[in-house]
C-alpha cells in the first residue's frame, strides 16, 4: 500500500520483485527399518554418522541385517539417515523394557519405579544409586544413573547421568519424575501413589551420619562379605585419620588390598557436606548386581556405623533380582528382553513389526513423521519367506509412492536361493506385482567382513550399500547421474555371492534386475540402473533409476517451492512470477547438466498462463502449472563400429 501523503517532501516505497528462490531438496536421505538392540521403538530417529547409530541403537548386532546395512550406507558415502526400530508383534516375542522398583527402605513401600528409556536387554545393564547428600539431607535425594558393561571381569562405564536435589512432589519444580523424565536418556520414572514426601533408600554400604574419624584406632579391622559370603578381613589403618575424606581413601585401599584381591574396583566415597551432614558410602564395584557389599565386625565397621545385613541396598539394578540386587525383599522387577527376531520362525510377528500400522504410525509408517527421506531399505526381508517378504515390500512401495522415495528391495532367501540367475528370475516372475517405478532391486548379495565374527565373511543384503552409492553419486555428479559404472565402486565389499558372466548379465538386465559385477582393477561395482518397471517388454518412461529419481527430485522441490502461491490473486501477475521462479530453478539445473539439449528451449519448459488456467479454473480457485523436462538417459549400451579401410584402387 502507498504511504499516506501528508506533508510536502519525498516518500520512499519498497516494491516486491516477485523473486522467490526455489531450493532443491536433498536426494539421498536414507531410511532403515528393522530390529535393533536398543533405541527408541517405532520412532524415526535421525543419525548423521555410524557413531550416532552406535550410540543410539547399539551398533552392529548379528540378529539385525539393517545394522550392517547402516554401516555400509555410511561407508559408501551416505551422510544422513533415519532409523526405525521395530519389534515382533507375536505375543511373548516382543521386546520388553527393563524396570525395577525403588523402595523407601527394607520392606518399605515402593516410592518410584524406574524403567529403561527403550525396550531391550541393554536396560539390564543400568544401575541406579541414591544418596541423601543433597541441599537438604533431611528431605532431598540425589540420583546417579549409570549404564555399564562387564568384560573380562572389568567394569566399563558407558554413560552416567546425575540428578541432584530431588523430591517426590508433583507440585514441585524439583519433582524426581519431572526432572529425570525431561533430562535422562537412560531411564524414565513413575511415582507411586501416596509417595509424596518420601524417598528411596540410599544405595551402597552406608555409615552413620557424621562418623568421628578420630575414634578409629590404627589397629581396627573389619569383616567384608559379598552377600552371604565372607571374602576376608581387612588390615588396620596404616595411619590415624582426622578427616572423612582421609578415612574414605584409607578404607578404599583396605578393601582393594584384601587377600586374593576380590574387590579390585571397590570404592569408598564421602556423600554430603562434611561441615554439615555427611556419610561414607562403600560399593563393591564389581558390576554384578547381586554383589551386595556388607561391612561388619567390632572394629572399623561398628565405629563408623555401617548398616547391618538386611538394611543394605547395594544398588538398584534394572531387570535384576530384587532380593539380591537391592537387598530389599519383595521389590518388583521386569527383566529387559530383546524379544525374538528369527526369520521364518516368527514371520508373522516380524511382518507385523516391520509394516506396523499406518494409523498409529508404527513400523515403517513411523517415517510419515519424517519431513523428507529418499531411499528406503528394509534388509530384514532377506530373512523372510516369499509371502512375508512380499507383504512387507507392498507396504514399503505404498509408502514410497506416497512420499516420493525409492525403495531398494532385498529379495527373500528362505524359500529359495536367490543368489543364482535362475533363482532370481523365478522369484521375480512369481512376484511381478512388486514391479513399480519407485522400486529397484540388485543381484547378487554381497559378502562383507563381520567384526562380530573375527572378520569372517558374512552374506549381507545389498540395499544399504547401494543407498550409500546413491548418496555418493548424488554428491559427486548429481541425482541425474546413474549410480552405476566403473565409478560406482562398492566400498567394504569383499566378494559377491555369485560371479556373473556377460551372458548372464545379459539375461537379467532386460528383466530390470540390476547386476553387481567384479572387474579387474575396478573390483566390485554396480553394473545396472533400472527401476523394476525397466524391463524391456514394459517400455515404461521411467525405465532408468536416474530418470525416476530426477523426476521425484523435481516434484518434491517444486511442491515445496510453490507453497507461497496458495491464496495469491490468480491472474497474470501471479502467473508471471510462477514462470519467473520455476524457470530460474529449471535453468539452474540445465546449467549443471541435468537435462538434454544444447539450449534451454531444448531442455525444459515452464508454462503457466491463460491457456493452462482457464476462467473456469480461476472460478474454481485453481492455477495450473505445466513443467516439462528432457531427461538424460544413461548410455547403457556402447556400440563401437570399426571399419577396415580398403586400399586405394588406382584406375
Amino acid at each position: 500500500m502507498p504511504a499516506t501523503l501528508t506533508y510536502p517532501g519525498v516518500y520512499v516505497e519498497e516494491l516486491p520483485s516477485g523473486v522467490r528462490t526455489i531450493t532443491g531438496v536433498a536426494t539421498s536421505i536414507g531410511a532403515f527399518v528393522d530390529f535393533f538392540a536398543q533405541g527408541p521403538m517405532n520412532i524415526a530417529t535421525q543419525v548423521l554418522s555410524f557413531a550416532d547409530f552406535e550410540r543410539i541403537f547399539g551398533g552392529l548386532d548379528v540378529r539385525s541385517e539393517a545394522s550392517y546395512a547402516v554401516r555400509q550406507f555410511f561407508l559408501n558415502g551416505g551422510s544422513n539417515a533415519y532409523i526405525v526400530r521395530t519389534s515382533s508383534t507375536t505375543a511373548g516375542k516382543g521386546a520388553m523394557a527393563a524396570a525395577v522398583a525403588l523402595e523407601e527402605g527394607p520392606g518399605g513401600a515402593v516410592v518410584l519405579t524406574a524403567k529403561a528409556s527403550s525396550p531391550g536387554a541393554w536396560g539390564n545393564s543400568i544401575r541406579i544409586d541414591v544418596d541423601y547428600g543433597a541441599k537438604d539431607p533431611a528431605s532431598m535425594f540425589n540420583l546417579t544413573v549409570t549404564e555399564i558393561a562387564v568384560q573380562n571381569g572389568k567394569v566399563q562405564v558407558l554413560a552416567t547421568e546425575n540428578f541432584r536435589n530431588l523430591v517426590i512432589d508433583p507440585t514441585s519444580a524439583s519433582d524426581a519424575a519431572k526432572v529425570v523424565n525431561a533430562g535422562s536418556q537412560l531411564i524414565q520414572l513413575t511415582e507411586a501413589a501416596s509417595s509424596s514426601g518420601k524417598r528411596p533408600a540410599q544405595t551402597g554400604s552406608i555409615s552413620k551420619a557424621n562418623p568421628d574419624p578420630t575414634s578409629i584406632a590404627v589397629g581396627d579391622t573389619m569383616d567384608v562379605s559379598l552377600g552371604t559370603t565372607k571374602v576376608g578381613t581387612t588390615k588396620g589403618l596404616a595411619a590415624a585419620q582426622t578427616t572423612l575424606s582421609g578415612v574414605a581413601s584409607a578404607l578404599q585401599s583396605l578393601l582393594r588390598g584384601l587377600d586374593q584381591n576380590p574387590l579390585p574396583n571397590a570404592t569408598v566415597s564421602v556423600v554430603g557436606n562434611p561441615s554439615a551432614t555427611a556419610w561414607l558410602v562403600a560399593r563393591a564395584g564389581t558390576g554384578v548386581a547381586s554383589d551386595s557389599l556388607l561391612l561388619g565386625g567390632p572394629g572399623l565397621a561398628s565405629k563408623l556405623g555401617f548398616a547391618a545385613a538386611g538394611e543394605n541396598v547395594q544398588q538398584y539394578a534394572l531387570g535384576g533380582d530384587a532380593t539380591q540386587a537391592q537387598g530389599l525383599p519383595g521389590a518388583s522387577k521386569i527383566a529387559g528382553s530383546d524379544g525374538t527376531w528369527d526369520g521364518s520362525a516368527d514371520a508373522a510377528g516380524i511382518v507385523g513389526g516391520l509394516t506396523g500400522d499406518e494409523n498409529t504410525k508404527s513400523g515403517l509408517w513411523a517415517l510419515k513423521d519424517v519431513d523428507l527421506f529418499n531411499i528406503l531399505c528394509i534388509p530384514a526381508t532377506m530373512n523372510l519367506d516369499d509371502v512375508s517378504a512380499s507383504a512387507v515390500a507392498s507396504e514399503a512401495t505404498s509408502l514410497c509412492n506416497e512420499r516420493r522415495a525409492m525403495y531398494l528391495l532385498d529379495p527373500p532367501q528362505v524359500d529359495g536361493k536367490r543368489d543364482t540367475v535362475d533363482g532370481m528370475k523365478s522369484w521375480l516372475d512369481a512376484n511381478s506385482t512388486l514391479r513399480n517405478r519407485n522400486v529397484a532391486t540388485y543381484f547378487p548379495r554381497i559378502d562383507i567382513a563381520d567384526p562380530l565374527n573375527a572378520f569372517r565373511l558374512r552374506p549381507t543384503a545389498v540395499s544399504g550399500t547401494i543407498a550409500g552409492l546413491y548418496a555418493r553419486t548424488d554428491t559427486a555428479r548429481g541425482v541425474w547421474k546413474a549410480p552405476a559404472g566403473t565409478e560406482a565402486a562398492l566400498t567394504g565389499v569383499q566378494k559377491l555371492e555369485y560371479k556373473l558372466t556377460d551372458g548372464e548379465n545379459g539375461v537379467l538386465n532386460p528383466l530390470a534386475i540390476n547386476c553387481l559385477r567384479v572387474f579387474p582393477v575396478y573390483g566390485p561395482v554396480c553394473w545396472g540402473a533400472r527401476t523394476l518397471m525397466g524391463a524391456d517388454q514394459l517400455s515404461d518412461e521411467y525405465k532408468y533409476v536416474p530418470v525416476r529419481r530426477l523426476a521425484l527430485f523435481l516434484e518434491e522441490s517444486l511442491y515445496r517451492g510453490t507453497q507461497w502461491v496458495v491464496f495469491e490473486p490468480n491472474d497474470e501477475p501471479l502467473w508471471s512470477q510462477i514462470r519467473l521462479n520455476l524457470g530460474a530453478f529449471m535453468h539452474n539445473l540445465f546449467r549443471q547438466g541435468a537435462f538434454q539439449g544444447q539450449t534451454p528451449q531444448d531442455a525444459y519448459f515452464v508454462k503457466c498462463d491463460k491457456e493452462t488456467t482457464t476462467q473456469n479454473d480461476i472460478d474454481l480457485g485453481i492455477v495450473n502449472i505445466v513443467v516439462g523436462f528432457a531427461p538424460l538417459k544413461p548410455a547403457e549400451f556402447v556400440v563401437l563400429q570399426i571399419q577396415q579401410i580398403a586400399g586405394q584402387i588406382v584406375s
